[in-house]
């Protein structure tokens, strides 16, 4: 039975680590973001208002071809982030930042909502949610250069979009995992209770787990 999970949450919050604890648990195919460098990118980081339209959008269609590739494959997969998060998390914060403007917004809005009407939401989102300081301890351990020099405003930014976007989210049923303090890779309990709360939502479809 073809079954999708979407991993959603913030930088830092641990969404690739759970996709592959799925993968590894469950055998479900997992669908990472894409690595393909964003061409405008370079364009974007020397002058964000002039270029993060285009970027945002080159995301967004990227993003698609993932959702469809996502769509077409048989039995379970798991998705980290999402279209979703894309259109509501991080190209809303530009245009709150006005380094979107009102008509390339709508520009925006319209290609992302004809997306919404072409793709199937997944049948579970799991929403990682930690602390501020968590996340940008993570950030700082794993060393990626484009994360190091994020501003903490900007990350507050984000998670007050991911909440306002989560608590309004109704396409599937939703599973909220606080990640502070969660070790479900070393601790067993927590692996368990991880385990039970998933399978509760999705009893058949994730099979007997190989660990």
């Amino acid at each position: 039975m073809k079954r999708s999970i979407a991993i959603a949450g913030n930088m830092g919050s641990g969404k690739s680590t759970l996709v592959d604890f799925l993968a590894r648990t469950y055998g479900v195919v997992p669908f990472y973001e894409p690595n393909d460098e964003n061409p405008y990118l370079s364009d974007f980081y020397r002058d964000m208002r002039g270029w993060a339209f285009q970027s945002q959008l080159y995301f967004l269609a990227n993003k698609f071809r993932l959702h469809q590739e996502l769509d077409r494959q048989p039995g379970v997969v798991a998705l980290d982030r999402t279209i979703f998060e894309d259109a509501e998390v991080f190209a809303t914060a530009l245009h709150q930042m006005r380094k979107i403007s009102k008509r390339d917004w709508q520009t925006y809005q319209s290609f992302y909502h004809a997306i919404l009407d072409a793709i199937r939401p997944p049948d579970l989102m799991i929403y990682l949610r930690c602390s501020m300081r968590t996340l940008r301890q993570r950030i700082r351990l794993r060393g990626r250069a484009m994360e190091r020099d994020v501003p903490l405003s900007y990350l507050k930014r984000l998670e007050r979009l991911y909440d306002e976007w989560i608590d309004s989210y109704a396409m599937s049923d939703v599973l909220v995992l606080e990640t502070d303090e969660l070790d479900y890779i070393h601790d067993l309990v927590h692996r368990l209770d991880v385990m039970k709360r998933i399978e509760a939502v999705l009893p058949t479809e994730m099979g007997k787990p190989a660990c």
